[in-house]
């Protein structure tokens, strides 16, 4: 049986893109069988030194993503003295885009995951997605970006959560019958509050599958169509009230809905331009 090679990703950031690629080199011949060694905080030649001196031992092959050239420099040395073979992930696309461009690279680790201002808006609005998801908190409706209204079903919290990585802070109020809205929503304006419906024999087979793998009873009331279509009704007699853009989510998937979603708050000129400008395009 043939010995396979230990496989080291190593990176002077967190190292997922030398994981990953080796994951994915790996999965092409006999994944789960590939030993891989993520090495990831590479600040030292020593600490390069080291990891040869182990990876000689055995059957190796290491890729990396180091962008610092004291640091690619030794290892390519030293990788080279020992026959291991070593795969540069970073450097010949670093290198091309330097020669089309004229730009000079900054060389730092871990830029992608700088945590930067846009980083914290990102968490910020998560944070909000939860603290106002399903009408937990009505007063925090005058604070977001978007509101999202609709039956039960109709995709809000999974929106929200989508929107939120966005940047975007929105919170979502459920349609219930027998529950009226809550009067701050009477106090948002129009061009922020989306209304979400749904075909109700869709949701009648969403409900019914809901139920289903929670063990429940499927044909209890909240799947039954007639039930549903009170419900679908009653919602859009509050969207009209609202004035509020509808979105028929019967066949749409999450993104889909969600860059609809963007196209009709920028319009609207509820969100920064730059952001409309990258995200609606």
């Amino acid at each position: 049986m043939v010995k396979l090679p230990i496989i080291y990703a190593l990176s002077d950031s967190i190292g997922e893109t030398a994981e990953m690629i080796a994951r994915a080199t790996a999965s092409q011949f006999n994944g789960n069988s590939f030993e891989i060694l993520r090495i990831p905080y590479i600040k030292t030649v020593q600490q390069i030194e080291k990891i040869i001196e182990e990876a000689t031992v055995h059957n190796s092959v290491i890729c990396h993503t180091i962008v610092g050239p004291e640091l690619r420099a030794a290892l390519s040395a030293l990788a080279e003295q020992c026959g291991i073979p070593t795969i540069d992930v970073m450097g010949p696309m670093i290198n091309a885009v330097q020669n089309v461009s004229g730009l000079v690279p900054k060389l730092k680790p871990g830029l992608i995951h700088k945590l930067d201002e846009e980083y914290f808006k990102r968490v910020a609005a998560v944070e909000f997605a939860v603290k106002y998801d399903d009408g937990k908190n009505p007063w925090g409706l005058l604070k977001a970006d978007v509101v999202l209204v609709g039956v039960s079903r109709t995709s809000k919290t999974p929106l929200s959560m989508y929107l939120a990585h966005k940047k975007i802070k929105v919170a979502n109020v459920p349609m219930v019958p027998e529950v009226s809205p809550p009067e701050q929503l009477f106090k948002v304006p129009t061009e922020r509050i989306i209304g979400l419906i749904i075909d109700p024999l869709k949701l009648n087979s969403i409900r019914t599958e809901r139920l289903t793998s929670m063990g429940l009873d499927p044909e209890s009331c909240y799947a039954g169509i007639e039930r549903i279509k009170e419900e679908v009704e009653y919602a859009k007699s509050i969207m009209y009230k609202l004035k509020c853009p509808i979105i028929d989510v019967s066949n749409r998937a999450i993104e889909e809905t969600a860059n609809k979603i963007m196209g009709i708050i920028c319009k609207n000129a509820t969100l920064d331009r730059e952001f409309c400008e990258i995200h609606t395009k």
